[in-house]
């Protein structure tokens, strides 16, 4: 499975503690494992379809990480709390 990082995905990330980076970091991965292997998620990360091919994973008790999943790859589109993906939502 082939994954990105958009550029806001990127932007999102600048401003957040090293520790939550590092979260968000292995939550990524995590994500990837699973959409690769096809495991069931552990029930901390209130994985959650959004739209059809968008989903959010709870990062922290305040971020969330915004992917698009498509047949053959992972678009991380942003870290932001759930207004940010609110917001992102909308102006698609």
């Amino acid at each position: 499975m082939k994954y990105d990082f958009k550029k806001s995905f990127t932007r999102s990330i600048k401003t957040l503690t090293d520790e939550n980076k590092e979260e968000i970091k292995r939550l990524v991965f995590e994500i990837v494992d699973l959409v690769s292997t096809g495991k069931k998620p552990s029930k901390g990360h209130g994985l959650t379809r959004l739209r059809k091919d968008y989903w959010e994973a709870r990062a922290t008790i305040r971020e969330r990480i915004l992917f698009k999943l498509t047949n053959d790859c992972i678009y991380f589109i942003l870290v932001g709390n759930h207004n940010d993906v609110k917001r992102f939502l909308k102006s698609i």
